[in-house]
Protein backbone atom coordinates (compact mmCIF):
# COMPACT_ATOMS: atom_id res chain seq x y z
CA UNK A 1 0.00 0.00 0.00
CA UNK A 2 1.24 3.51 -0.76
CA UNK A 3 2.15 5.44 2.36
CA UNK A 4 0.03 8.39 3.40
CA UNK A 5 0.43 11.57 1.38
CA UNK A 6 1.74 14.25 3.74
CA UNK A 7 0.56 17.84 3.70
CA UNK A 8 4.05 18.87 2.53
CA UNK A 9 3.69 16.54 -0.47
CA UNK A 10 0.30 18.06 -1.24
CA UNK A 11 1.85 21.53 -1.48
CA UNK A 12 4.87 20.30 -3.45
CA UNK A 13 2.98 18.20 -6.03
CA UNK A 14 -0.14 20.33 -6.44
CA UNK A 15 1.25 23.85 -5.98
CA UNK A 16 5.00 23.47 -6.55
CA UNK A 17 5.80 25.22 -3.25
CA UNK A 18 5.86 24.43 0.44
CA UNK A 19 5.21 26.90 3.27
CA UNK A 20 8.46 28.19 4.80
CA UNK A 21 7.71 26.42 8.06
CA UNK A 22 4.92 24.13 9.09
CA UNK A 23 5.26 25.73 12.51
CA UNK A 24 3.38 28.61 10.92
CA UNK A 25 -0.36 28.14 10.82
CA UNK A 26 -0.52 28.62 7.04
CA UNK A 27 1.17 25.23 6.84
CA UNK A 28 -1.52 23.63 8.97
CA UNK A 29 -4.59 25.15 7.32
CA UNK A 30 -5.41 26.42 3.85
CA UNK A 31 -8.41 26.83 1.58
CA UNK A 32 -8.53 26.54 -2.21
CA UNK A 33 -10.83 26.76 -5.19
CA UNK A 34 -11.33 23.30 -6.66
CA UNK A 35 -11.19 24.37 -10.32
CA UNK A 36 -7.36 24.39 -10.80
CA UNK A 37 -7.14 20.83 -9.42
CA UNK A 38 -9.55 19.23 -11.90
CA UNK A 39 -9.94 18.94 -15.65
CA UNK A 40 -7.50 17.93 -18.38
CA UNK A 41 -4.53 19.93 -17.08
CA UNK A 42 -4.78 18.67 -13.53
CA UNK A 43 -2.43 16.11 -12.07
CA UNK A 44 -4.12 12.75 -11.30
CA UNK A 45 -5.10 12.17 -7.68
CA UNK A 46 -4.16 8.72 -6.37
CA UNK A 47 -6.60 6.65 -4.35
CA UNK A 48 -4.80 6.86 -1.03
CA UNK A 49 -4.82 8.02 2.55
CA UNK A 50 -3.56 11.47 3.48
CA UNK A 51 -2.06 12.50 6.81
CA UNK A 52 -4.31 15.57 6.95
CA UNK A 53 -8.03 16.31 7.04
CA UNK A 54 -9.93 17.68 4.06
CA UNK A 55 -13.44 19.08 3.62
CA UNK A 56 -14.50 19.45 -0.02
CA UNK A 57 -17.54 21.17 -1.50
CA UNK A 58 -17.93 19.62 -4.96
CA UNK A 59 -20.38 20.82 -7.60
CA UNK A 60 -20.92 18.43 -10.50
CA UNK A 61 -21.72 14.80 -11.23
CA UNK A 62 -19.01 12.60 -9.64
CA UNK A 63 -18.27 9.13 -8.39
CA UNK A 64 -16.61 9.20 -4.99
CA UNK A 65 -14.44 6.24 -3.97
CA UNK A 66 -14.38 6.32 -0.17
CA UNK A 67 -12.86 3.44 1.83
CA UNK A 68 -14.57 0.37 0.34
CA UNK A 69 -17.61 2.24 -1.04
CA UNK A 70 -18.48 3.95 -4.32
CA UNK A 71 -21.00 6.79 -4.00
CA UNK A 72 -22.39 8.78 -6.93
CA UNK A 73 -22.98 12.50 -6.47
CA UNK A 74 -25.68 13.75 -8.82
CA UNK A 75 -25.33 17.51 -8.39
CA UNK A 76 -23.34 18.77 -5.41
CA UNK A 77 -22.03 17.43 -2.12
CA UNK A 78 -19.87 18.00 0.93
CA UNK A 79 -17.13 15.40 1.47
CA UNK A 80 -15.27 14.91 4.77
CA UNK A 81 -11.97 13.03 4.55
CA UNK A 82 -9.74 11.98 7.44
CA UNK A 83 -6.28 10.40 7.72
CA UNK A 84 -7.67 6.92 8.46
CA UNK A 85 -9.63 6.37 5.25
CA UNK A 86 -8.44 6.44 1.59
CA UNK A 87 -10.55 8.30 -0.95
CA UNK A 88 -10.66 9.74 -4.45
CA UNK A 89 -13.29 10.82 -6.92
CA UNK A 90 -13.91 10.41 -10.64
CA UNK A 91 -15.40 13.28 -12.62
CA UNK A 92 -18.46 12.37 -14.69
CA UNK A 93 -19.45 15.89 -15.76
CA UNK A 94 -16.93 17.97 -17.69
CA UNK A 95 -18.04 21.05 -15.78
CA UNK A 96 -16.86 20.87 -12.16
CA UNK A 97 -16.31 23.54 -9.54
CA UNK A 98 -16.21 23.98 -5.80
CA UNK A 99 -13.84 24.64 -2.91
CA UNK A 100 -11.93 22.68 -0.31
CA UNK A 101 -9.95 23.26 2.86
CA UNK A 102 -7.14 21.13 4.28
CA UNK A 103 -5.80 21.08 7.83
CA UNK A 104 -3.64 18.97 10.11
CA UNK A 105 -4.62 17.62 13.54
CA UNK A 106 -2.13 20.15 14.97
CA UNK A 107 -4.31 23.00 13.74
CA UNK A 108 -6.96 21.96 16.27
CA UNK A 109 -4.58 21.14 19.11
CA UNK A 110 -6.31 22.17 22.38
CA UNK A 111 -9.48 23.00 20.43
CA UNK A 112 -11.06 19.55 20.57
CA UNK A 113 -10.74 16.09 19.06
CA UNK A 114 -11.98 16.04 15.46
CA UNK A 115 -12.54 12.28 15.56
CA UNK A 116 -15.37 12.71 18.04
CA UNK A 117 -17.54 13.99 15.19
CA UNK A 118 -19.42 11.40 13.15
CA UNK A 119 -18.35 12.97 9.83
CA UNK A 120 -14.77 11.89 10.56
CA UNK A 121 -15.60 8.44 11.94
CA UNK A 122 -15.41 5.36 9.69
CA UNK A 123 -18.94 4.32 10.61
CA UNK A 124 -20.27 7.85 10.26
CA UNK A 125 -21.59 9.74 7.24
CA UNK A 126 -18.70 11.33 5.29
CA UNK A 127 -20.61 12.47 2.18
CA UNK A 128 -23.66 14.73 2.12
CA UNK A 129 -25.57 15.35 -1.10
CA UNK A 130 -26.98 18.86 -0.96
CA UNK A 131 -29.99 20.64 -2.37
CA UNK A 132 -29.49 24.18 -3.66
CA UNK A 133 -30.99 25.47 -0.42
CA UNK A 134 -28.58 23.39 1.69
CA UNK A 135 -25.60 24.36 -0.50
CA UNK A 136 -26.12 28.12 -0.05
CA UNK A 137 -24.80 28.36 3.54
CA UNK A 138 -21.88 26.04 2.64
CA UNK A 139 -20.84 28.37 -0.17
CA UNK A 140 -21.09 31.30 2.25
CA UNK A 141 -18.79 29.59 4.76
CA UNK A 142 -16.15 29.01 2.08
CA UNK A 143 -16.52 32.64 0.93
CA UNK A 144 -15.80 33.72 4.51
CA UNK A 145 -12.78 31.38 4.64
CA UNK A 146 -11.24 32.99 1.56
CA UNK A 147 -11.86 36.46 2.99
CA UNK A 148 -10.34 35.57 6.36
CA UNK A 149 -7.22 33.80 5.08
CA UNK A 150 -6.38 36.82 2.91
CA UNK A 151 -7.00 39.29 5.74
CA UNK A 152 -4.39 40.88 8.03
CA UNK A 153 -6.32 40.17 11.23
CA UNK A 154 -3.90 38.74 13.79
CA UNK A 155 -6.41 36.17 15.08
CA UNK A 156 -7.72 35.10 11.69
CA UNK A 157 -6.85 31.42 12.27
CA UNK A 158 -9.15 31.36 15.28
CA UNK A 159 -11.91 32.59 12.98
CA UNK A 160 -10.98 29.91 10.43
CA UNK A 161 -11.22 27.20 13.10
CA UNK A 162 -14.70 28.45 13.89
CA UNK A 163 -15.64 28.28 10.21
CA UNK A 164 -14.41 24.67 10.01
CA UNK A 165 -16.59 23.82 12.99
CA UNK A 166 -19.47 25.57 11.20
CA UNK A 167 -18.99 23.24 8.23
CA UNK A 168 -18.93 20.19 10.50
CA UNK A 169 -22.05 21.16 12.43
CA UNK A 170 -23.95 22.32 9.33
CA UNK A 171 -23.41 18.86 7.83
CA UNK A 172 -24.22 16.97 11.00
CA UNK A 173 -27.52 18.83 11.33
CA UNK A 174 -28.52 17.23 8.02
CA UNK A 175 -28.40 13.80 9.68
CA UNK A 176 -31.41 12.40 11.54
CA UNK A 177 -31.35 13.72 15.09
CA UNK A 178 -30.39 11.40 17.92
CA UNK A 179 -33.47 10.22 19.74
CA UNK A 180 -31.72 10.06 23.10
CA UNK A 181 -32.26 12.64 25.81
CA UNK A 182 -28.93 14.48 26.36
CA UNK A 183 -29.36 14.66 30.13
CA UNK A 184 -29.65 10.89 30.42
CA UNK A 185 -26.89 9.95 28.00
CA UNK A 186 -23.90 12.22 28.59
CA UNK A 187 -21.97 9.42 30.30
CA UNK A 188 -22.84 6.93 27.54
CA UNK A 189 -21.76 9.40 24.87
CA UNK A 190 -18.47 10.15 26.61
CA UNK A 191 -17.70 6.45 26.95
CA UNK A 192 -18.64 5.84 23.30
CA UNK A 193 -16.33 8.65 22.15
CA UNK A 194 -13.45 7.19 24.17
CA UNK A 195 -14.13 3.76 22.66
CA UNK A 196 -14.11 5.08 19.07
CA UNK A 197 -10.96 7.10 19.75
CA UNK A 198 -9.21 3.98 21.08
CA UNK A 199 -10.47 1.92 18.14
CA UNK A 200 -9.35 4.42 15.50
CA UNK A 201 -5.96 4.92 17.11
CA UNK A 202 -5.04 1.49 15.74
CA UNK A 203 -5.63 2.51 12.13
CA UNK A 204 -4.53 2.81 9.38
CA UNK A 205 -2.58 -0.43 9.06
CA UNK A 206 0.30 0.56 6.78
CA UNK A 207 3.15 -1.76 7.79
CA UNK A 208 3.23 -5.56 7.77
CA UNK A 209 4.86 -5.50 11.22
CA UNK A 210 1.93 -3.56 12.65
CA UNK A 211 -0.71 -5.49 14.60
CA UNK A 212 -3.98 -4.61 16.30
CA UNK A 213 -3.60 -4.51 20.07
CA UNK A 214 -7.30 -4.42 20.92
CA UNK A 215 -9.72 -6.70 19.08
CA UNK A 216 -12.31 -7.97 21.56
CA UNK A 217 -14.94 -6.07 23.57
CA UNK A 218 -13.15 -7.10 26.77
CA UNK A 219 -9.85 -5.67 25.43
CA UNK A 220 -11.50 -2.27 25.03
CA UNK A 221 -13.46 -2.48 28.29
CA UNK A 222 -10.29 -3.29 30.25
CA UNK A 223 -8.42 -0.43 28.62
CA UNK A 224 -11.28 1.98 29.40
CA UNK A 225 -11.66 0.70 32.95
CA UNK A 226 -15.31 -0.38 32.68
CA UNK A 227 -17.21 -3.66 32.65
CA UNK A 228 -17.73 -5.05 29.16
CA UNK A 229 -21.52 -5.02 29.68
CA UNK A 230 -21.38 -1.32 30.56
CA UNK A 231 -19.44 -0.54 27.38
CA UNK A 232 -21.83 -2.58 25.27
CA UNK A 233 -24.85 -0.85 26.80
CA UNK A 234 -23.37 2.61 26.14
CA UNK A 235 -22.72 1.80 22.48
CA UNK A 236 -26.17 0.28 22.01
CA UNK A 237 -27.68 3.49 23.40
CA UNK A 238 -25.60 5.91 21.34
CA UNK A 239 -25.03 4.16 17.98
CA UNK A 240 -27.50 1.26 18.15
CA UNK A 241 -24.78 -1.34 17.60
CA UNK A 242 -23.00 -3.84 19.81
CA UNK A 243 -19.31 -3.54 20.64
CA UNK A 244 -18.60 -6.73 18.72
CA UNK A 245 -20.41 -5.48 15.61
CA UNK A 246 -18.52 -2.16 15.59
CA UNK A 247 -15.13 -3.82 15.99
CA UNK A 248 -15.92 -6.41 13.29
CA UNK A 249 -17.15 -3.75 10.86
CA UNK A 250 -13.98 -1.69 11.31
CA UNK A 251 -11.67 -4.70 10.89
CA UNK A 252 -13.66 -5.84 7.84
CA UNK A 253 -13.40 -2.37 6.29
CA UNK A 254 -9.63 -2.34 6.81
CA UNK A 255 -9.37 -5.86 5.41
CA UNK A 256 -11.10 -4.78 2.18
CA UNK A 257 -8.82 -1.75 1.87
CA UNK A 258 -5.69 -3.86 2.33
CA UNK A 259 -6.87 -6.55 -0.09
CA UNK A 260 -7.63 -4.02 -2.83
CA UNK A 261 -4.89 -1.47 -2.30
CA UNK A 262 -1.84 -3.30 -0.98
CA UNK A 263 0.44 -5.99 -2.34
CA UNK A 264 0.51 -7.87 0.96
CA UNK A 265 -0.32 -11.55 0.90
CA UNK A 266 -3.33 -12.95 2.75
CA UNK A 267 -1.17 -14.21 5.62
CA UNK A 268 0.36 -10.75 6.18
CA UNK A 269 -3.06 -9.10 6.17
CA UNK A 270 -4.48 -11.69 8.57
CA UNK A 271 -1.56 -11.19 10.96
CA UNK A 272 -1.81 -7.39 10.88
CA UNK A 273 -5.51 -7.57 11.67
CA UNK A 274 -4.89 -9.78 14.68
CA UNK A 275 -5.88 -13.23 13.39
CA UNK A 276 -3.76 -16.06 14.77
CA UNK A 277 -4.47 -18.33 11.80
CA UNK A 278 -5.21 -17.56 8.14
CA UNK A 279 -8.29 -19.87 8.15
CA UNK A 280 -9.77 -17.75 10.96
CA UNK A 281 -9.35 -14.66 8.79
CA UNK A 282 -10.82 -16.45 5.76
CA UNK A 283 -13.89 -17.49 7.78
CA UNK A 284 -14.31 -13.98 9.17
CA UNK A 285 -14.11 -12.44 5.69
CA UNK A 286 -16.53 -14.96 4.13
CA UNK A 287 -19.02 -14.36 6.93
CA UNK A 288 -19.05 -10.63 6.15
CA UNK A 289 -18.82 -10.67 2.35
CA UNK A 290 -19.82 -14.19 1.20
CA UNK A 291 -16.50 -14.21 -0.69
CA UNK A 292 -13.09 -15.49 0.22
CA UNK A 293 -10.35 -12.85 0.56
CA UNK A 294 -8.71 -14.13 -2.64
CA UNK A 295 -11.92 -13.91 -4.68
CA UNK A 296 -12.64 -10.42 -3.33
CA UNK A 297 -9.13 -9.27 -4.25
CA UNK A 298 -9.49 -10.59 -7.80
CA UNK A 299 -12.90 -9.06 -8.56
Amino acid sequence: MNRNESIEEFYATKLNWVPDSLRKEIGHFNVFKLDPFIGQGAKPIPYSRRDYYKISFIKGNNKVFYADKVIEIKKQALLFANPQVPYNWEEIDKIQTGSFCIFTPSFFYQYGNLNQYSVFQPNGTPIFELTDEQAAPIELIYKQMFEEINADYIHKYDVLRTLVFNLIHTAMKLQPSNKLAPEDNNAAKRLSLLFFELLERQFPIDDTRQRLNFRSPSDFANQLGVHVNHLNRALKETVQKTTTDIISERIFQEAKILLKHSSWNISEIAYALGFLEVPHFNNFFKKNSLLSPTKFRNI
